[in-house]
């Protein structure tokens, strides 16, 4: 009997956002969905709808820039004896300030979750999949993996650093059969973060104006689908309205 699939999903909030949507997609296709971030709570909720939809999830909360908490999370998974089969970095922080004024704690914090946890992310990741010679690792980017602007110099910089890491890793491990990937989030996520958090923002795009929580998701299965001998590197992803 084949080993069931595993993903794991480092990011995770609300359900109606990025992760959890990731995390109901990959669920769908039958995979069991390990999935973390800073909320028990919200974890909870995700897998809870998961388990409503008939898929199988498991909540793991930790800290993705402390090396010992993604270890206990990529354990975890390790203990249902079922295959790693994908891997997505989706944690983030768009924090922004001015530089003059941004203290270096503030700076290093962004790096630390943005970058430093992709990091070891990837290296649990990769000391699964490279032995096996399968596997898909996917990066969350942003508009500002590409165009660093003011005010978001030390958000900039670091996915800017979170790119270069998935470049280096999809040349190393990519002839070793882990498909390494970079998805840029170009534009605003029509999820709970922004309809709540930014209710004005939200209303002044409209639905049309923001990119959808459902196709988001299914690009990046689509990135875990394909086959080796048409990988795609780096996919962006923007409504038809946003300007770039």
């Amino acid at each position: 009997m084949q080993a069931r699939q595993i993903a794991i999903i480092v990011g995770v909030g609300p359900v109606a956002g990025l992760g959890g949507a990731l995390c109901r997609r990959f669920a769908a296709a039958g995979l069991h969905v390990f999935a973390s971030g800073r909320s028990p709570e919200k974890l909870a909720a995700v897998v809870a709808a998961i388990e409503k939809e008939g898929g199988r999830a498991s909540a793991v909360p930790g800290d993705t820039t402390s090396a010992g908490d993604v270890a206990r999370l990529f354990g975890a998974a390790d203990e249902t004896g079922g295959r790693l089969a994908a891997v997505v970095y989706n944690a983030g922080n768009a924090a922004f300030g001015d530089v003059l004024a941004m203290a270096q704690e503030q700076f290093e914090s962004v790096w630390r979750v943005t970058c430093l946890g992709g990091f070891l992310a990837a290296q649990q990741a990769g000391r699964r999949m490279v032995p096996a010679g399968s596997g898909t690792l996917l990066f969350t980017g942003a508009t500002a993996s590409l165009k660093a602007r003011p005010p978001f110099a030390a958000f900039a910089s670091a996915k800017f650093a979170l790119r270069g890491l998935a470049q280096a890793l999809a040349r190393d491990w990519g002839p070793k059969g882990v498909h390494v990937a970079h998805v840029v989030v170009d534009g605003a996520i029509g999820g709970e973060k922004i309809k709540q958090g930014l209710p004005q923002v939200a209303e002044r795009l409209g639905e049309d104006g923001m990119i959808g929580l459902d196709g988001l998701a299914e690009a990046y299965f689509s990135l875990h689908a394909q086959p080796k001998t048409a990988w795609t590197h780096e996919l962006d992803l923007r409504t038809f309205k946003e300007t770039w």
